[in-house]
């Protein structure tokens, strides 16, 4: 009885997880938000794979320098060795007044500490090379640090700061930057199974930093960083990533930079066309112009060398906004099928294991009936009784529940089969929809209402399991504490000699 209730537990939890996700996806729908600013995608600003870099190893619209090692799918800042140091700046200043810039990262290593760490920057000058995660100090600008080493000795690392620098300041290693830090975080960003991600926005003198954990894979699964309000930076500069290393080192490897401009509610966003010179735009257009000439004389000589083939116009090239909505429509009864088959198994699974009990317990019955004779029944004998009958009525309800889930898969495999011939309306399909949520419904309520009636029974209180007999002991108290003292001992000596090792890589500044 314990196990199958376990099992009706499990099989309720289940069902409620299907409609707690169908009411989230519903509830996410008909939320409305603020309005917030348009954002537009600044690709010369950018960079991201899978074409990252070119044949000769450059990065477009960038510069990298250092032991930066751009590839295909990420730019390696700094490789993990000892005293490295790598940046990429944008090669063209960016003037926006607002801004947002997503970053996407790994700092991977192999020891439990890692250094040094890794920068993000907005500066009026690009600052190439230098002592500050790899990049120039005293710069003059905004920089977001995400530092993996404890110079100070406070354990407050790895940490995110946000320095800002009016090109006077040098910046303060020793107690990590945190006497001229604007706002910080504590966030462990090294050795996650998911890239870290970063999003820094600049809107109304105000910096917002977001981060993702790494955790999940879902790029939309930020957490607040920290922020910084009433804050002036240069109204043009250049953006940049850097990192470096010292006498520990780390892989870091930025995977994207995404950067977009930012207008506010109401104002119209400048146009493409007006951001172009116009001697640079007179070439393009010329250029447009020979290759379409050249395109109709291709077009040409194929139809004189062909004239038997006509070009056929080529329909559904994109998708439509209703055949989309059907499609997410048929996504989603796919998920709820394979939900329900998967339910429909554990029912099975748990009906088997009821008969079985009913028919060891009616042989135990049947057997102590021919023992007894013609005596008086006894109050096992009443006990066994009251289970048989509490089984037979679970098993009669998880009959009825599965006759249920059995009908709703009839529902969706006929409302699928419509799908798949193309004559299923918008409005047929939601009402399947409506009809299935309601069977699921009562699903719910039945198994509610079974877990009550056998939580409520008084025989699951009466009879018990029968108690296993004793196992014989293969360790003696005595072997058992020698073990234990001679694993701690040597849980201690590995402790001493891992710290003595990495106090000697430490490095100072």
């Amino acid at each position: 009885m314990a196990v199958c209730n376990a099992r009706v537990f499990k099989l309720s939890f289940l069902i409620a997880v299907i409609f707690h996700r169908s009411l989230a996806n519903v509830a996410a729908e008909g939320s409305t938000s603020e309005e917030s600013p348009h954002r537009r995608f600044e690709y010369k600003y950018s960079f991201k794979g899978p074409h990252l870099s070119q044949s000769d190893g450059s990065i477009p619209f960038w510069i990298h320098s250092g032991n930066a090692i751009p590839s295909a799918d990420q730019v390696r800042i700094t490789p993990s060795l000892r005293s490295q140091r790598g940046s990429v700046w944008t090669k063209n200043k960016v003037s926006f007044e607002h801004w947002e810039a997503e970053v996407t990262f790994r700092v991977s290593g192999r020891g439990r500490m890692g250094a040094d760490g890794l920068a993000l920057w907005f500066t009026r000058e690009q600052g190439l090379d230098g002592p500050v995660y790899g990049a120039a100090d005293t710069w003059n600008g905004i920089g977001v640090f995400f530092d993996s080493f404890d110079n100070d000795g406070k354990k407050n690392n790895p940490s995110i700061l946000v320095v800002g620098n009016n090109g006077n300041l040098v910046y303060d290693h020793q107690n990590d930057g945190s006497t001229q830090a604007l706002g910080t975080c504590l966030r462990d960003f090294r050795n996650k199974p998911y890239p870290i991600r970063a999003k820094i926005t600049y809107y109304r003198k105000t910096l917002t930093v977001f981060i993702n954990n790494g955790f999940t894979p879902d790029k939309e699964d930020y957490e607040f960083c920290t922020k910084v309000e009433n804050m002036i930076i240069p109204t043009e500069g250049f953006f940049g990533i850097s990192a470096a290393t010292g006498g520990l080192a780390d892989d870091h490897d930025v995977l994207s930079f995404l950067l977009f401009r930012l207008t506010e509610p109401g104002q119209q966003p400048p146009s493409v066309d007006s951001e172009i010179p116009k001697e640079e735009k007179d070439k393009y257009q010329e250029e447009f112009q020979n290759f379409q000439q050249e395109l109709d004389k291709k077009k040409e000589e194929f139809q004189k060398e062909h004239p038997n083939v006509q070009g056929e116009p080529i329909d559904d090239l994109y998708e439509s906004v209703n055949d989309r909505e059907i499609r997410q429509v048929f996504e989603g009864q796919n998920r709820i099928h394979l939900e329900i088959k998967q339910i429909n198994r554990q029912l099975a699974m748990i009906l088997d294991e009821q008969r079985r009990y009913v028919s060891v317990i009616t042989d135990e019955i049947a057997k102590k009936g021919t023992s007894a004779g013609s005596g008086q029944p006894d109050s096992a004998s009443q006990q066994l009784s009251s289970v048989i009958s509490t089984q037979q009525e679970l098993l009669r309800n998880l009959n009825e529940l599965r006759n249920s889930f059995y009908e709703s898969l009839k529902q969706i495999s006929s409302v699928q089969h419509q799908g798949n011939a193309g004559g299923v309306a918008a409005y047929e399909t939601i009402q399947h929809f409506n009809d299935i949520k309601e069977n699921l419904h009562m699903v719910k309520r039945d198994v509610e209402h079974l877990v009550q009636r056998n939580v409520q029974n008084p025989a699951d209180k009466v009879v018990k399991c029968p108690e296993m007999p004793p196992m014989p002991s293969c360790l003696s108290t005595v072997h058992f504490a020698i073990f234990v003292v001679i694993q701690t001992v040597l849980f201690f000596c590995y402790i001493m000699f891992k710290s003595q090792q990495e106090a000697a890589a430490k490095k100072f500044f």
